[in-house]
């Protein structure tokens, strides 16, 4: 990693979610005396990342914050998007200007001195105890954030707590919730859609775009929960939009076959962050199932929607 040849694996990300994910566990390995916050951004934060190593930096900077805190305390992750201009981005030699997302982990522990943030990034650099850290946890996640093309900012004063703030550029393609509505196409229809998504930006950003088009929609955020909602419609639903991943026993494609086996004629769009090609594999032989692979434009939505139910 440190010379940066370890293999990365790419892919649209929406950090919110991610981050999402990843506090469940975290709680639990940070003990019950240090209270653990998220602020998000109001909008999905894409980048073009690779997801186990964001979450390895984030892990890694909650420990190192843990670990310097002797009781109680607090540990705060707040995310954000933010602008540099060339003026903005003087301010740091690693900087340069463009749209960035921010995370930022701050907490109350002990601080450092500005000889201590020198060296912090240094492998085997520690100011643990022996056998309390390796020296190694930041110098990961400084070696990934430059592999992601990022920069890491410090905040510290002893006996202040510290913050690091983390940026990486922002994705190219943006996510679902940060397109217009006005770039979706104005054609639109009084169709039911069934739209199953755990993710609730992206559940949020679908269901709004649809009913502006004239849709009527019902949601659900797992597949279990879709079937409920299907059952009070008694199956009276033209199209299902649903995730293929879920949490819980029912996944995307396992509701897929359990309606089309109740309704044949029904028309399935399926979205994921893995390629049509890997999902396709898992898919029943079925005409009229469509896959959209995250992130998508609003307009691909839309379009995608109309032709599925327009198809003979």
């Amino acid at each position: 990693m440190f010379s940066r040849q370890q293999i990365m694996q790419k892919r649209p990300i929406d950090l919110n979610s991610l981050l999402g994910n990843v506090l469940k566990m975290l709680r639990r390995l940070i003990g019950e005396q240090i209270e653990l916050g998220f602020t998000a951004a109001p909008a999905d934060l894409w980048l073009e990342a690779d997801p186990g190593m964001i979450e390895q930096v984030v892990m890694n900077l909650v420990v190192n914050a843990r670990d310097a805190m002797s009781g109680a305390g607090r540990i705060t992750l707040t995310t954000r998007l933010v602008m540099l201009d060339e003026k903005a981005a003087q301010r740091n030699p690693e900087a340069h200007p463009g749209r960035f997302v921010c995370l930022s982990v701050s907490d109350t522990g002990s601080g450092m001195d500005e000889d201590t943030i020198k060296h912090i990034f240094e492998p085997f650099f520690t100011t643990k105890e022996v056998g309390k850290g390796t020296g190694l946890g930041l110098a990961t996640v400084f070696g990934i954030v430059k592999q992601h093309d990022g920069w890491i900012e410090i905040e510290s004063s002893v006996g202040q707590g510290s913050t690091f703030k983390i940026y990486l550029p922002s994705a190219a393609v943006s996510g679902i919730a940060n397109q217009k509505a006005t770039a979706a196409p104005s054609r639109g229809g009084r169709e039911t859609v069934l739209v199953v998504e755990d993710e609730i930006s992206v559940r949020r950003g679908v269901t709004a775009v649809l009913k502006r088009l004239g849709y009527q929609v019902r949601e659900a955020s797992n597949g279990a929960e879709g079937l409920r909602v299907w059952e009070e419609l008694n199956g009276q639903v033209d199209l299902l939009i649903s995730d293929v991943v879920m949490p819980g026993e029912m996944s995307g494609i396992q509701l897929t076959e359990l309606l089309l086996q109740r309704k044949p004629a029904l028309r399935i769009i399926l979205i994921s962050g893995y390629s049509a090609e890997m999902v396709q594999n898992g898919l029943p032989q079925q005409k009229g199932v469509v896959v959209l692979q995250k992130p998508f434009e609003l307009a691909t939505l839309s379009k995608a929607v109309r032709e599925s139910l327009d198809k003979n």
